[in-house]
């Protein structure tokens, strides 16, 4: 915002001064000249001494030395014009740049705020603050888990998505450990506080978020490397044409004519473009530093569950027995699943639909959470649940399960028909039709190695990664082991820098490392996208391929602009150094080349 207001005053300043000069007042006009070129010096000059103490020399030094030499050689309108196009470049930059806040609002205000603490004179609501290690904590249907706990009841059904990555619900048993941050999915149970809330494993992932925030390498603009070179040639030409014709007004119209707005102007132009070209495939780039990594990337790591996957279990297979056919036993199940709220009897119900099944309302339905459901279909009793519930319930006479061991990663629905096994329904988390094609778009977009981080198990992890080709696959992850994968890569020059693909909460600290985090934002996955840098707002992850190939384009036509714009500038440098071109004409001159490598930069919106 600040360079935008310098830039209108910039402006303004100019536009008076110039109406002024028309009018005959010469001296007010050039009064208000100056005074607009003074408001733009003073904070230029403020950031070149603050980069000169960090031992830093960037591109704004040219500009600084040209502005004030105008002012000291009474060169208003040249003074004036270089200081337009400065606070102009500057506020583009500052609007390509300006990264979004990573903040990490989503992530505290889905941490509870409160916790219900059984004692002798009931349940009591108390501040999550309070909860003392031994306290005895209920979480009902629904909540989050608030602290770390073991479970004390009979057992708890919970989704640990947000920690692990792992879709599936997973039951815990009477002594098992349940860690805060996962969702109750089943009834309500009770558990033993093993830690106090600042300690236990969502605050954890809260820490490691800002941690890595803190840990990202800073980042060089591109104008800035090559003023490295640039600078030094400026200063030789200048010191050159004032030896060697004795008059200094000839150093100024060199600084004038070198004032790199090619470097201030093209490179942020083109990357803004690519910003514009990203978001138009639904790719929300966070500012123009991040397009300009994005084409530097050498290396993406891909979350699985929710990136690469669907991240909710659907059906993979339907086993029959007695007599019943597939679409009867899905159109059973699921019309006996209309009143369960569990992740799988959602599952079943979105199946028997895509399938045309037409469902029946349920009758005289009974559940157990997270275990089983009963009731009658259509004058049927049908029985749905998992094999153990099944075996301990009576339900049916022998085995309830398929006969053969299912898969690593799936899971087995038993369905029971009139006291009798009619069959069994295998669902499982299901690779994105999309991501078929990441690996190879990805290898055509320049990325030399794919690899993917997950929390599932290493049968599942390798399965997914033997059939995508991804080139390694790091499985059982816990977030702070898949910021020690990020860090091992950005140390490697063959690999670095790294791109980091997530969508849940357990990515957030692997995105906000990473040089670059790009989060599926689809599914209200706020966390991941609050904490990457691009946010992928359509569900087709093969998004992120598109977003490499625009980044390396946009990055390429910053190049090629700010060369072409240096090498006009050094050959008007060499016309200034001979007493060809005067500072405001060198004014002019810079703004022809402005024009020329804006229209190449902009390229880079097509």
């Amino acid at each position: 915002m600040r360079q935008r207001l310098l830039a209108a005053a910039a402006l303004v300043a100019l536009a008076a001064g110039g109406l002024l000069h028309l009018g005959g007042q010469a001296q007010a006009g050039d009064a208000v000249l100056a005074a607009g070129t003074v408001l733009v010096l003073l904070p230029l000059a403020l950031g070149v001494a603050r980069a000169l103490l960090r031992r830093d020399v960037g591109v704004d030094a040219v500009a600084l030395v040209a502005i004030a030499g105008a002012l000291a050689l009474r060169e208003w309108a040249a003074g004036a014009v270089i200081a337009l196009m400065l606070a102009g470049g500057n506020a583009l930059e500052e609007r390509a740049a300006g990264r979004a806040r990573r903040e990490l609002t989503s992530l505290v205000r889905r941490a509870p705020r409160v916790a219900h603490v059984r004692s002798p004179a009931g349940v009591e609501e108390v501040a999550v603050e309070r909860v003392r290690v031994g306290d005895a904590v209920v979480v009902r249907s629904g909540e989050v888990v608030p602290v770390d706990g073991v479970v004390t009841g009979a057992e708890a059904v919970v989704d640990e998505s947000s920690l692990t990555g792992e879709p599936l619900p997973v039951v815990r048993l009477q002594g098992r450990q349940v860690r805060s941050g996962s969702a109750n999915v089943g009834d309500a149970f009770e558990l033993r506080a093993v830690r106090a809330a600042a300690d236990s494993a969502y605050a954890a992932v809260v820490r490691l978020v800002a941690e890595a925030q803190s840990q990202q390498a800073p980042f060089v603009r591109l104008a800035d490397r090559y003023a490295i070179f640039f600078l030094p040639v400026t200063a030789a030409v200048a010191a050159l044409a004032w030896a060697w014709s004795g008059d200094v007004v000839r150093a100024l119209a060199v600084f004038v004519i070198a004032t790199p707005c090619p470097l201030i102007l093209a490179a942020p132009i083109a990357l803004l473009s690519g910003i514009s070209r990203a978001a138009r495939i639904g790719v929300i780039v966070k500012g123009g530093a991040v397009i300009e990594r994005l084409g530097r990337v050498r290396t993406v790591l891909l979350d699985k569950t929710g990136t690469l996957t669907l991240g909710t279990p659907a059906i993979e297979r339907v086993i029959t027995a007695n007599g019943v056919g597939p679409d009867e036993l899905v159109r059973l199940a699921a019309s006996l699943d209309q009143l369960s709220a569990h992740p799988f009897a959602e599952a079943l119900v979105a199946d028997a639909r895509r399938r045309g099944l037409v469902l029946a309302f349920p009758s005289a339905v009974k559940e157990e959470p997270g275990r089983g459901i009963t009731g009658e279909v259509e004058g049927r009793a049908v029985a749905v649940g998992s094999d153990t519930w099944f075996r301990s319930s009576g339900l049916v006479n022998g085995a309830a399960g398929p006969e053969q061991p299912v898969e690593a990663g799936r899971a087995v629905i038993a369905v029971a028909v009139d006291g009798r096994l009619a069959g069994t329904i295998v669902v499982a988390d299901q690779v994105r039709s999309e991501a078929e094609r990441l690996v190879p778009d990805l290898r055509a977009a320049g990325i030399e190695q794919v690899v993917m981080v997950t929390g599932d198990q290493e049968e599942v992890g390798e399965e997914v990664g033997r059939r995508l080709g991804i080139d390694r696959v790091y499985p059982e992850l816990s977030p702070t082991e898949k910021l020690d994968v990020v860090r091992a890569l950005q140390t490697r020059t063959e690999t670095a820098p790294v791109a980091m693909v997530g969508d849940g909460i357990n990515d957030a600290p692997a995105l906000a490392l990473a040089d670059v985090g790009i989060a599926l934002g689809t599914a209200g996955a706020t966390v991941a996208s609050e904490t990457a840098d691009a946010v992928i707002v359509v569900d087709r992850v093969d998004r992120v391929a598109d977003a490499v190939r625009i980044g390396r384009r946009s990055l390429r036509i910053a190049r090629q602009s700010v060369l072409a714009g240096m090498a006009l500038s050094l050959a008007g440098m060499g016309f200034a150094a001979a007493g060809l071109i005067v500072p405001v004409a060198g004014a002019l001159v810079q703004e022809a080349i402005d024009v020329v490598v804006i229209l190449n930069a902009l390229r880079a919106l097509r």
